[in-house]
């Protein structure tokens, strides 16, 4: 027989590109105007994302600061597993899931480096404890959580406890982000001993005494970003930098401040030391001595509002241009307290969904996938940037819940490949792509097998793009490449029922290359039947093998079949026995489906033994050059049809509608 290579069908239409706008100033209401006139924003740079898992700031620079990204996944619910993960030596990232009690008491979790923390939602809570980052850590990222609770009553000066929230000691490149502090005994955040590359970014500090301090050594290292963080309750350090190299406030907002009388002890922003300070719209509420500066330090402060503030407000020298390190922009100070009451300190959609980046994070998609914990009980995306990955990837039945989703505007953009026919390992081994877990999907991504057939003769030529065995699997404008046994959609055991719904995407093949026992519901999809260069039998569409107890098999509906076929030389498919096995008896229907002339008159034929006409194969209402209706080519009667729906086939006993979304 002489074989061709396979044609690959492009595409029909263009990508889709989608901007999303939040005009989060616009929807806020705003405070009134103050003392101070309020700074334009800045045009020179977008502003930051408030949900963006990257930093930006100081700890963006050299380097950069991405945490635990790259390293496994994992969810902790006790203070045993958060111990063991945040000091390992490999990256992580941590998801702390509920309120964790620190025992002893004032005990702090000691992080490596390469580590992400971030709380799930905004119930997660780390009591009578908090964090330390010791000498040389770096690369640490902490977030989402509320850090509370180890202030003891009477003991307001804390000077016998060193009870911090976190405490970074010569550590860089670290981020601290939406996280609420409340009622600790020292610091709630204490940035030390010559620290570098810090941003604290969207922070509630809440009801305390010595809140948040920057320096304690004579040197002048420190770079720090502190932007959009509210300080409510709070006496003294909203924060004080000591010996900073540059510290740059903005956006920050003050209010309510604890006063017990003291007339140099409680104030808001202290730039001391030799450090050099820039404030920029910030909101002052209520506050004694808003800015001060030490004669040897330096501090430049524009366009914050000051309400019923009094003491000192201090401004000199010419500290540090901020835009020569880094772009950002400035909201409005009006805007400050709406926006830091809304977005600071943890929030809901922080820490939930997981996106693994590809090759940004992890080089393989298969590494990304070994980075999902096992047992995974939160949707995690995989986001696999555009190009051609060359690997196999197998998604284990204890990683569910994963989407893969190419981030290229169109589908032929991300493909991931491999040449491995059945004879190098069996139909199973040859596939690209494995799928064994539960409520997996798939977007925007093509799957391929490129073995050359023509160029082999081998025994064992099955070569396949895809083969899933999970349950709740989709597939959303992906598309299939190979030749024989392209996409093999099964279930684990033959009266285990796995369901697969494929809409908007693309297969082509020419031998059995729809096949399994799944129920599978292709729709609206192209299905390409290739010649293999015959002028009587150039393959067979499916070959189901559907469990006789199960009354769903394959549903093919509103799609087009396309072949380059001649005409009269492709069958629909035929009854796949497996090993012999009775009680595989085939259901197909294929209805509303434009069919090629290259389709036969006789569409359905025996295999291995097996009659067709025994099987469960009908036509519904199909049209185009290969469509008819005769004796050999059983219809379905209206009233059969109302039951063999898409909605029919997928729902199960768990009502499963995932094309519910489209319809």
């Amino acid at each position: 027989m002489t074989h061709f290579r396979s044609k690959r069908l492009s595409r029909p239409g263009h990508g889709k590109v989608v901007a999303a706008v939040l005009g989060l100033v616009a929807a806020l209401s705003l405070g009134a105007m103050g003392d101070a006139q309020a700074a334009p924003p800045s045009k020179t740079a977008p502003a930051a994302d408030r949900w963006t898992d990257r930093p930006h700031g100081f700890a963006s620079l050299a380097g950069g600061t991405t945490g635990g990204a790259g390293g496994k996944v994992v969810t902790v619910t006790d203070q045993a597993a958060l111990a063991k993960y945040a000091a390992a030596e490999e990256p992580y990232v941590i998801r702390v899931k509920g309120a964790l009690k620190m025992d002893p008491f004032g005990t702090e979790i000691p992080v490596a480096s390469d580590k992400t923390i971030i709380g799930v939602s905004d119930t997660a809570e780390i009591v009578h404890g908090g964090f330390t980052l010791d000498p040389g850590t770096h690369n640490v990222i902490i977030r989402n959580l509320t850090i509370r609770d180890t202030a003891i009553e009477g003991n307001w000066d804390c000077k016998d406890t060193d009870y911090d929230g976190i405490r970074l000691d010569t550590a860089h490149h670290v981020w601290i982000d939406h996280i609420r502090f409340s009622r600790i005994c020292d610091g709630q955040l204490d940035i030390r001993k010559d620290s570098e590359y810090v941003t604290v970014s969207y922070n509630r500090f809440t009801n305390n005494n010595k809140t948040f301090g920057i320096g304690w050594t004579p040197n002048v290292k420190t770079q720090i970003t502190v932007d959009h963080n509210w300080f409510t309750g709070t006496k003294q350090r909203n924060p004080s930098a000591d010996n900073c190299a540059y510290a740059h406030l903005y956006n920050n907002y003050l209010s309510s401040q604890l006063s017990d009388g003291d007339p140099v002890w409680t104030y808001g922003n202290w730039s001391r030391g030799r450090t050099k300070m820039v404030i920029e719209n910030s909101f002052y509420d209520g506050v004694q001595h808003p800015y001060q500066a030490d004669a040897t330090a330096e501090l430049v402060q524009r366009g914050s509002v000051l309400r019923n503030t009094t003491g000192r407000h201090d401004a000199w020298g010419t500290a540090f241009d901020p835009r020569e390190f880094y772009a950002y922009r400035l909201d409005p100070a009006a805007a400050v307290p709406a926006l830091v009451k809304r977005f600071s300190g943890p929030q809901k959609r922080i820490g939930g969904p997981v996106e693994l980046n590809v090759p940004a994070d992890h080089p393989t998609v298969q590494s990304a996938v070994d980075a999902v914990p096992d047992g995974n009980d939160i949707p995690v995306t995989i986001a696999v940037a555009p190009g051609t990955y060359r690997e196999k990837v197998y998604i284990p039945a204890n990683k569910p819940q994963l989407v893969l989703r190419g981030t290229g505007r169109d589908r032929s953009d991300t493909v991931i490949v491999f040449d491995t026919p059945a004879a190098q390992g069996g139909s199973t081994g040859s596939a690209t792509v494995r799928i064994a877990a539960n409520d997996v999907t798939a977007r925007n991504l093509t799957f391929s097998n490129d073995f050359d057939e023509a160029a082999h003769e081998l025994n064992g030529e099955q070569a396949l793009a895809m083969k899933t065995t999970g349950d709740r699997i989709v597939f959303e404008d992906t598309a299939f490449l190979g030749n024989q046994d392209t996409l093999m959609t099964d279930s684990p055991k033959l009266t285990t029922v796995s369901r697969v719904y494929i809409r908007d995407s693309y297969i082509e093949g020419d031998v059995d290359f729809v096949y399994g026992r799944a129920t599978t519901v292709i729709e609206r999809s192209v299905i390409r039947a290739l010649s293999r260069g015959s002028d009587t039998n150039n393959g067979y569409i499916t070959a189901a093998s559907t469990w006789t107890g199960n009354p769903y098999g394959f549903l093919i509906s509103r799609s087009k079949i396309v072949s380059d076929a001649p005409a009269g030389t492709f069958h629909l498919g035929r009854p796949w026995h497996p090993g012999g096995e009775p009680d595989a008896v085939a259901q197909v229907l294929i209805r509303d489906t434009e069919l090629p002339a290259a389709v036969k008159s006789s569409p359905w034929t025996d295999m291995s033994g097996f009659s067709w006409k025994d099987a469960r194969f009908t036509e519904y209402r199909n049209h185009g050059a290969g469509a008819g209706v005769t004796a050999d080519r059983p219809q379905m009667g209206d009233a059969d049809a109302r039951t063999h729906t898409v909605a029919h086939y997928l729902k199960g006993t768990d009502d499963w509608a995932p094309y519910a979304r489209h319809h």
